[in-house]
């Protein structure tokens, strides 16, 4: 199996060391299968709540080693990698808290909330790395949080035009409210697809937020050994480049999803390269 698009996810390139690709996969379909099921269609929530709960019951039986059942092509790989990598179980359940708490749509009141979010969306992907890497010092997991939580945010702000047609308010009410928005007129502006100067100031500010984040946990770039530091280090500057985009068309994601791309590959080479440990938290390069 390949690792397609999934947005919380590092996906395992050919950077990644060979014997872990394995579980990084088997992880990956255990978190898309997830997210497919909390994303399903139409169905209402209850139903899509129902499903998930299935979902944690047949990942209790993996860890007792039962991977039989309905999702047995997920179950059964990442059985095989619980043994064989002594996986934890607390992250893949926060994973699954998260989706859990997707299929509601809830607003976010503050900062605080969406980082209680982030926590269990993003930041459990970033530890069970970690565990695979046998990297497992407080500061390498607080700066994988921080990278994590990041990745998650810039995806936020960088699905604005589709997460709010959609009723996925991921804004924080407060910082909303700050600059005289609400909800409804955040979802107005998305279906008129023009961003206001409150809502462009708005998004400028929780993209400061998100590369604060980013740059917090850049200096995990070192801690990693090998090809796994050079991955994170395209990961941490394909975050920052989305950021730039997003600068670089005045904070109106509303008009534009930006993307990276293949011309933007030697800027991120060039940057990866150019990190060190005295300059990663720091440095902005041109």
């Amino acid at each position: 199996m390949s690792v397609d698009h999934y947005e919380n996810f590092p996906v395992a390139s050919w950077l990644c060391p060979p014997g872990l690709r394995p579980p990084i996969q088997a992880i990956y379909w255990f978190a898309r299968t997830a997210d497919d099921l909390a994303d399903e269609g139409d169905l209402p929530a209850d139903e899509r709540l129902a499903a998930l709960a299935e979902y944690r019951a047949a990942l209790q039986r993996a860890f007792d080693g039962d991977s039989s059942g309905r999702w047995a092509p997920v179950f059964a790989p990442l059985q095989r990698m619980i043994i064989a990598h002594r996986l934890p179980r607390q992250p893949l359940e926060d994973l699954l808290s998260a989706f859990e708490q997707d299929t509601r749509n809830p607003l976010y009141p503050d900062r605080a909330a969406l980082l209680d979010y982030c926590a269990r969306s993003a930041n459990p992907i970033g530890r069970l790395l970690l565990h695979l890497y046998g990297v497992d010092t407080p500061a390498a997991l607080a700066e994988s949080d921080a990278v994590c939580t990041a990745l998650q945010l810039i995806n936020f702000w960088q699905d604005l035009r589709i997460d709010l047609p959609r009723g996925r308010h991921y804004v924080p009410l407060a910082d909303a409210r700050r600059h005289g928005l609400t909800p409804a007129g955040l979802e107005a502006e998305a279906a008129a697809q023009q961003a206001s100067p409150a809502t462009r100031a708005l998004v400028r500010e929780l993209c400061a937020w998100a590369r604060q984040s980013m740059l917090a946990g850049a200096p995990l770039v070192h801690r990693l050994p090998g090809r796994a530091g050079w991955e994170l280090r395209l990961v941490v500057q394909g975050g920052l480049r989305i950021l730039d985009k997003i600068a670089g068309q005045d904070h109106d994601s509303l008009r534009r999803r930006p993307t990276v791309g293949a011309a933007d590959a030697p800027r991120l080479l060039w940057r990866a390269l150019t990190m060190t440990p005295a300059d990663a938290p720091a440095r902005r390069p041109a």
